[in-house]
């Protein structure tokens, strides 16, 4: 375990340098508090990114002795943090590269960058892989927001220096964003058909027992509740399919100790639909002004001719009425059925890859980004 000292020694200096640390660096109470302060003061949050998140991530598995810690300090400060992972394993076939580290159940790529120090964290983060490839041949950036100031940024670096690089993948997902009330939004984004639908289904949901909700934003009962999370999850689809968070005792761990470092950080809402005092719908809120992640939902497969997973998303809404969110990421796949009914805006998600290194490993770079941005025919 890496000592106090140790890790001062790495992490000191006025000028602009990357550290590359460990999960027992990361876990020293003076590296939390820089670290805490950047995130609070990025140019775009990233919750997936945060000491609350973040910590219990590398303790899945085995990731902690294989991911790095990059942090950049500029000015003897903590102004960018980036989590990283060298391997031989890119979507479906071999190639060495470093990548930007996020595992099945974190939905956002960007790093944590000091707002105003954009460029500069770039330029220092290249600079590093240049002199640092070892077997890589590129860089892998996954789940870069395209419109984010992140990404501008970093366009702007790689089009100024001539860099080689392009997008590996890209798609979609709903995006609830607006500047007026919850319900001026739901009166544009549902007919008022569907609209009269819904408040159907509530009636008869109601004729079921006594129908409640609830929004906690504390650690109430939150053992309780994450256990009952956990429960209505498994109950479900992705219990059948192995992919429920239950489903395996290191996920199950992870998720708790996720929401309880997440209320202790101020950072957690919890919603649910209750019938009876049992929960029939419930959603977890990751909030990181100005935006906000909807994490995680699930709903009694039961109850769906009652559309309850729905019902609840209508009481979600709410967040468009609060002073400090302007936006939220619904984290969901591309083109799923249910939140892309009302959640109208799209925030679009970029995967790049990056040249790094000497002319030699760029040549060999280009030969990919030849192969991968081929055109394809249609049979």
């Amino acid at each position: 375990m890496a000592s106090a000292n140790s890790f001062r020694t790495r992490a000191r200096g006025d000028g602009d340098r990357i550290a590359l640390l460990t999960l027992a660096d990361i876990e020293q109470p003076e590296f939390i508090t820089a670290w805490q302060q950047l995130a609070h003061r990025a140019c775009e949050p990233n919750p997936f990114y945060e000491p609350w998140f973040l910590i219990p991530s590398l303790r899945l598995g085995n990731m902690a002795e294989k991911v790095v810690i990059k942090a950049w300090y500029h000015a003897g400060r903590l102004r960018g943090l980036l989590p990283t992972l060298r391997s031989a394993d890119y979507y479906d076939h071999r190639a060495p590269h470093a990548a930007g580290w996020l595992h099945a159940n974190a939905f956002c790529g960007v790093p944590l960058i000091a707002a105003g120090h954009e460029e500069p964290f770039w330029q220092a983060l290249l600079s590093h892989f240049d002199r640092t490839t070892r077997r890589a041949l590129f860089l892998h950036l996954p789940l870069m927001p395209a419109d984010g100031p992140a990404f501008a940024a970093l366009t702007k670096v790689l089009a100024a220096s001539g860099r080689p690089h392009y997008a590996a993948a890209e798609h979609s997902r709903a995006l609830l964003a607006g500047g007026g009330t919850a319900e001026a939004y739901l009166a544009e984004a549902m007919s008022a058909k569907k609209r009269k639908e819904l408040r159907r289904q509530h009636a008869r949901l109601a004729e079921e027992g006594a129908l409640t909700f609830e929004r906690l934003a504390g650690n109430e009962d939150l053992a309780g509740w994450t256990d009952e999370f956990l429960a209505l999850e498994a109950a479900g689809w992705k219990g059948e399919a192995g992919s429920a968070l239950a489903s395996a005792p290191g996920t199950r761990r992870f998720f708790a100790a996720t929401l309880a470092q997440a209320a202790a950080a101020g950072r957690l809402e919890r919603l649910a639909l209750r019938l009876d005092g049992r929960a029939i719908a419930m959603l977890v809120n990751f909030i990181t002004p100005p935006g906000a992640y909807s994490f995680k939902t699930a709903y009694d497969e039961s109850f769906a001719r009652f559309s309850p997973g729905m019902l609840l998303q209508l009481e979600n809404l709410a967040l468009l009425d609060r002073p400090d969110i302007t936006w939220a990421d619904s984290c969901a796949v591309e083109g799923h059925p249910m939140i892309e009914r009302l959640w109208r805006e799209k925030r679009r998600m970029v995967s790049c890859n990056i040249a790094i290194g000497g002319s030699a490993r760029r040549a060999l770079f280009r030969l990919l980004m030849a192969y991968e941005t081929r055109p394809r025919t249609q049979s």
